[in-house]
């Protein structure tokens, strides 16, 4: 394939419209991985749905406008369904020429955070304002670029034909360029989002070829780390208060427990069907906090029951496994890495989102992907999908 954004195909001319070139038998729309892009679009609308039906009634937080989260919830994936296009666009071979550029900004940007600019928004002190009740969360992005910079090193070589696995010394500074982020997020603490871009080094690493030694080598590093942190009390308390709360439920169940507590009563109460949309009772009596963000499974389980909330684990599955063909059938390791990255982000955070509201995971303070409402996570996954969908246009027609 020529060309380095994703509506050059190879075999077209000058001489070829634009429409031909989208519409043509071999041409962009038919290139497309339309379940990933269906999948994705479901979620969010279904997100928007579950947003509505827990802030309709919050008049603490809707300003008096029942469809305000609403309204932004749907604003929120118009940009990022348009910052997809832009992505593929662009192409995903493009944005690896970028990647220091986008790398300097997003380290900038969480750096700022750390700043009297930063701000505190429910117990995590990981958020830019901007005003205009819009707020930025840098660390969302630097899963992006987390995810193409240990691309662009470890792929280099390989993609070249200089080397059949990228060799230790590029291994080091592939973990060199994420740990910085990483250590910046940390001292937030924004523990859910560290704990992501620690499974996307490991998938990212997994995907690369490099040694075993490697992956073991840093399970073992987060294990120690994990403790050094425990011990050396770089925790908000708040965080402590949700692990001990995981740890044992029954606590404080008016307390820390009282999140989950109230989630899995919300969940259970759905039964197979649910109670109907809009009239669940621990959503319509807001008994669940944060429902429309963190907690927005918990408002498929009770108003659509064990149906609903599986449609949504369903979807979520499908697009995991065409993003893993399309990490599967690429010639580029580049392409597969970017890909296993995304794979591993999406992954896991669907996993700890759902899996704190089952009370089988601690409390994270991880939105549900595509699903929960904020713009910052939207958008993040939504150029993901982009990626995905570049990585599957610009691969060879015979792939």
């Amino acid at each position: 394939m020529s060309g380095s954004h994703g509506f050059s195909v190879s075999g077209y001319g000058p001489e070829r419209s634009w429409l031909t070139r989208v519409t043509a038998r071999d041409g962009l729309l038919r290139r497309l991985d339309w379940p990933i892009l269906l999948s994705a679009a479901a979620l969010s609308l279904i997100g928007a749905v579950l947003v509505y039906s827990s802030t309709r009634n919050r008049t603490e937080l809707n300003q008096g406008d029942p469809y305000y989260f609403l309204f932004r919830h749907l604003l929120n994936t118009g940009i990022g369904i348009t910052l997809m296009i832009g992505t593929i666009w662009l192409g995903h071979r493009t944005l690896r020429t970028a990647v220091p550029v986008l790398y300097g900004i997003s380290v900038f940007l969480v750096l700022l955070v750390l700043t009297p600019l930063g701000a505190t928004i429910n117990g995590a002190h990981a958020w830019i304002v901007i005003g205009g009740g819009f707020s930025l969360q840098p660390s969302e992005f630097v899963k992006i670029t987390i995810i193409l910079g240990m691309a662009m090193l470890l792929a280099a070589r390989v993609d070249a034909g200089d080397r059949l696995h990228p060799g230790h010394r590029t291994v080091v500074q592939a973990l060199g360029l994420a740990v910085i982020p990483i250590a910046v997020v940390m001292l937030m603490p924004d523990l859910g989002s560290v704990m992501v871009m620690a499974m996307i080094v490991l998938g990212v690493l997994l995907a690369s070829g490099a040694s075993n030694r490697w992956v073991f080598g840093i399970l073992g590093a987060g294990a120690l780390g994990a403790v050094a942190v425990w011990q050396l009390n770089v925790l908000d308390e708040y965080q402590i208060n949700r692990f001990a709360a995981f740890a044992n439920p029954e606590l404080d169940p008016a307390g820390v427990g009282y999140n989950t507590n109230q989630a899995r009563i919300a969940i259970g109460s759905g039964g197979l069907t649910g109670m109907g949309l809009f009239k669940g009772s621990q959503t319509t009596g807001q008994f669940v906090p944060e429902q429309q963000t963190d907690f927005v499974f918990t408002v498929a389980g009770e108003e659509l029951g064990f149906i609903g909330a599986g449609l949504i684990i369903v979807l979520l599955g499908v697009l995991l496994w065409r993003a893993c063909r399309i990490a599967r059938e690429t010639t580029e390791l580049y392409g597969t890495i970017v890909a296993a990255g995304i794979i591993a982000w999406f992954a896991f955070q669907s996993f700890e989102n759902i899996g704190m509201t089952l009370g089988i995971m601690p409390v994270a303070g991880l939105p549900l992907p595509f699903v929960s409402y904020g713009g910052s996570s939207m958008f993040a996954v939504w150029v993901a999908v982009g990626l995905l969908q570049s990585i599957r246009v610009q691969r060879p027609l015979s792939a």
